[in-house]
């Protein structure tokens, strides 16, 4: 079993963690940013980590794995590799998570949702609402990264290979910006 302090090496190794003065795409304020891409662009890091979260969920008879764009695509079809079973993917249309593609979940599928870094919550609260609207019954959430500091529950199970707990602040609050500490730069997300 991988432990956080192992998880937390390999993302710093790959400078998925990155320390300054951040804007979140949520409009809040950040000294520290985990930029996912950075570690999962090395495809033995991501089968390893998704390795883990399959591990997490092995005997809980997962029939198919669901991660909402983009992120949650590659731990969806790595996890769902591991566990032997389908991998879709959400993405929004008109502002709503929906299954587009053709995907489908049969009525009374097993579903395990997978997701990157959770810092509200959101978007897996919205694909939970996906699966459930197409009558999936989900088992469970894996998570990389936990950055809520424990104030997200999905109210199931979730497994987080790293928790952590990194302050977030309204412009107005931002110690950063009192500092006069300018942005740091970091790959735009087209958000």
């Amino acid at each position: 079993m991988l432990q956080e302090k192992e998880v937390m090496q390999l993302l710093e190794e790959t400078e998925a963690v990155l320390h300054g003065h951040f804007l979140l795409t949520s409009g809040l304020h950040s000294p520290m940013y985990v930029e996912k891409f950075n570690v999962l662009q090395h495809p033995k890091y991501t089968e390893k980590l998704c390795q883990e979260l399959a591990e997490r969920y092995a005997a809980d008879n997962v029939e198919l794995v669901v991660g909402p764009m983009t992120g949650g695509i590659l731990l969806a079809h790595e996890v769902g590799k591991a566990l032997d079973t389908r991998a879709i993917f959400t993405e929004r249309e008109n502002g709503k998570m929906t299954l587009k593609r053709g995907f489908e979940i049969p009525k009374g599928t097993r579903v395990l949702i997978v997701e990157d870094i959770v810092t509200t919550g959101g978007s897996v609260m919205e694909v939970l609402d996906v699966v459930k609207e197409h009558g999936g019954i989900p088992v469970g959430i894996g998570l990389l990264v936990d950055r809520s500091g424990g104030k997200v529950d999905f109210g199931i199970r979730t497994e987080a290979l790293l928790h952590l707990d990194v302050p977030t602040f309204k412009e107005e609050d931002c110690p950063l910006c009192k500092e006069g500490k300018p942005f740091t730069k970091r790959v735009r997300t087209g958000k």
